[in-house]
């Protein structure tokens, strides 16, 4: 047997020793929450302020009354009311519009891994540098703090974003307990590997797979005990799981979303879009009120690849675009603010004439809160973002 063989049967851990700790209390909680396919932003943070916005968007435009008051220029998609929005009454939600990255190839994959990796853009001919699949900046994250051992990807499969020398676990939680190994068998497979230089991934793969069940045994509980407030299926669910593992184990925590690459029939205050935002939306408050004290302590930042065109296209949907919206949300933030620079949204504004410009670099937004959260210095927060100058925009 060898590696791939191992992520086959959902081992988590590829590295020697993995195995989840107890976190300390104090010990800030960070979860990234990627939504992979580019999420329609504009359907998410709609600007009321724009004339634009109703002619750009004829058939998918959410009316202005309809949203969820934020400030004079933005309002809330209508799908997020019992979710998000209450989060943003109580200062525990913030947006950042214009963000991304500055990745101009509208690929989903090479986006994608350019914003894992969290490294320069790529140099010029002859100049040091270039691209490091093998190391991802929230691993990178995980050495500077010294938590290797306290992060986790609630993946199938180590994502770049937490792969390089620190050890990091991973354990899909949707499919947990569907087809796992009984004890006999896991310790056949171990038996296999002892004295191999595999001995200790397998071993320590084990392990996490067996805390992650003890931790999460009475999942069925959850929908009594929410008593119908949120729920328990979809990525409510999995946000539910994930709250009961990083309450005790995981300080540093990722978990990607599909299902946002929406070239058709997105629909604009109700349909398939808005149907994803609310489920999202419901799980992210679910894992906030999960997370009960250490809440406070705690915070979620979403993000995706880009954003999507600005106008809408012939299918009645949207195509991929530039700039995006991302979230961050937490006990203790400085929210219900939308924040970040920003810029009027009309056609003479946007990117190319088509999408929202980025104003507010990724890594220099990652970096700056970064930097507030964890008080990293300098040499830290190049170890994090090499070359990237932070931006502290005061959330936490």
């Amino acid at each position: 047997m060898q590696r791939r063989h191992l992520l086959q049967l959902g081992l988590a851990a590829t590295l020697p020793g993995t195995r989840l700790w107890a976190a300390a209390p104090g010990t800030p909680r960070l979860l990234v929450v990627f939504l992979r396919g580019a999420y329609d932003a504009a359907s998410l943070l709609v600007p009321v302020a724009s004339p634009f916005y109703d002619e750009a968007r004829p058939s998918i435009a959410i009316a202005r009354d309809a949203t969820l008051p934020l400030d004079g220029d933005w309002g809330l998609a209508p799908a997020l009311a019992d979710s998000l929005h209450p989060l943003w009454q109580q200062g525990q939600a913030a947006f950042v519009p214009f963000a991304g990255t500055h990745d101009l190839s509208r690929s989903h994959f090479e986006t994608q891994d350019r914003i894992e990796r969290g490294q320069p853009d790529d140099p010029a001919p002859g100049r040091p540098g270039g691209r490091d699949f093998r190391s991802g900046f929230l691993n990178r994250l995980a050495g500077v703090l010294g938590a290797g051992p306290q992060a986790m990807a609630f993946t199938d499969q180590l994502p770049l974003i937490l792969r390089g020398g620190e050890p990091v676990a991973n354990q899909a939680l949707r499919e947990l307990g569907r087809g796992a190994l009984d004890a006999a068998q896991a310790r056949a497979i171990a038996g296999m590997y002892a004295g191999s230089r595999l001995a200790g991934a397998v071993g320590g793969g084990f392990a996490v797979r067996d805390e992650v069940s003890r931790t999460l045994a009475g999942a069925g509980e959850m929908e009594a005990a929410s008593r119908g407030a949120i729920p328990a299926r979809g990525f409510a669910l999995e946000a539910w799981r994930v709250a009961r593992l990083m309450r005790e184990h995981v300080a540093l925590g990722f978990i990607d979303v599909g299902g946002w690459d929406t070239h058709a029939a997105q629909g604009g205050a109700t349909g398939p879009l808005a149907n994803r935002l609310g489920e999202l939306g419901r799980g992210l408050a679910l894992f906030a009120d999960e997370m009960g004290p250490r809440w406070r302590d705690t915070v979620v930042v979403v993000l995706s690849e880009f954003g999507r065109t600005f106008r809408e296209n012939g299918s009645r949907g949207t195509d991929h675009g530039h700039g995006s919206v991302y979230w961050v949300l937490g006990g203790g933030l400085r929210g219900a603010r939308v924040a970040g620079e920003q810029v009027a949204v009309a056609a003479a504004t946007l990117h190319q004439g088509r999408d929202y410009p980025v104003l507010n670099e990724y890594r220099a937004l990652l970096g700056g809160l970064f930097q507030r959260l964890y008080g990293l210095g300098d040499a830290q927060l190049a170890a994090v973002f090499p070359g990237a100058r932070p931006r502290d925009l005061g959330l936490v």
